[in-house]
């Protein structure tokens, strides 16, 4: 089994490198790693380039935001296994990818997906909030649920065979994507029960009220454009089990 890895970066030369590190020292060997650059205009080309020759694909041109990158990058993967890792996130050990994929053979599942650390932008040590995922059941998403995005594996052809990343969502489009794939086309899951991603606090849906209260009406869409329908509840409780998992043991 073939892992596509992608990440994308703009002006991320303060952590690009301890991403790409995570992903080239994976113990498990049949790993494609693809970078996808906006065209930066700091240091990251020159990072990059110093890792080229375990890079295996790295395009750098302009692009329409974060989720273009992504899906320029579902184009070019041609692993049976598509990963995302953000330019300041990074994997946890070395041995992750591997995990990914025991479970993937075991379960035959169409995705996999795992638990997440946000931690300090600075001090990466520091825990801020954990995403535990917990197992998924056929009310998840109408209980405000979804898995963190950047431990979410899923076969290329569930891309292939349901589309890639909707370019009318500026901050919501991987929710979209995966109510899309789990609750409307009820793709097969498997759950690796292990924190498997580290990821900087700061996103962008998250950094004002403003931003969040966008998010939220982003959300209603994605449920909207797939035909589904939440419970009045639903969209409540998805910012809710944000604030647990500051409190999560």
């Amino acid at each position: 089994m073939k892992i596509s890895v992608i990440t994308v970066t703009y002006n991320s030369e303060s952590t690009i490198e301890e991403t790409i590190l995570s992903v080239i020292n994976q113990s498990y060997p049949n790993l494609e790693y693809i970078i996808v650059d906006g065209k930066s205009s700091d240091g990251t080309l020159q990072i990059l380039d110093n890792y080229k020759s375990r890079i295996d694909k790295i395009l750098s041109e302009k692009d329409d935001g974060l989720y273009d990158a992504l899906n320029k990058g579902i184009d070019m993967a041609t692993g049976d296994v598509i990963a995302f890792l953000h330019s300041d996130d990074f994997y946890t050990d070395e041995k992750v990818i591997q995990k990914y994929v025991e479970v993937f053979m075991k379960t035959k599942a169409d995705g996999v997906y795992a638990d997440l650390y946000y931690v300090d932008k600075s001090h990466t040590d520091k825990i801020i909030r954990k995403w535990k995922s917990g197992e998924f059941s056929s009310s998840s998403f109408l209980n405000g649920w979804m898995p963190p995005h950047p431990t979410f594996f899923v076969k290329k052809e569930m891309y292939e065979r349901y589309g890639k990343f909707d370019l009318s969502f500026k901050s919501a489009a991987d929710y979209e994507l995966m109510l899309r794939f789990i609750q409307k086309n009820k793709i097969t899951l498997g759950y690796l029960n292990e924190f498997t991603v580290k990821m900087r606090v700061g996103g962008q849906s998250n950094v004002s009220l403003k931003n969040r209260m966008n998010a939220n009406l982003e959300d209603r869409q994605a449920w909207r454009v797939n035909g589904l329908k939440p419970r009045f509840y639903t969209l409540y409780l998805k910012p809710f089990r944000k604030i647990l998992q500051f409190f999560g043991n």
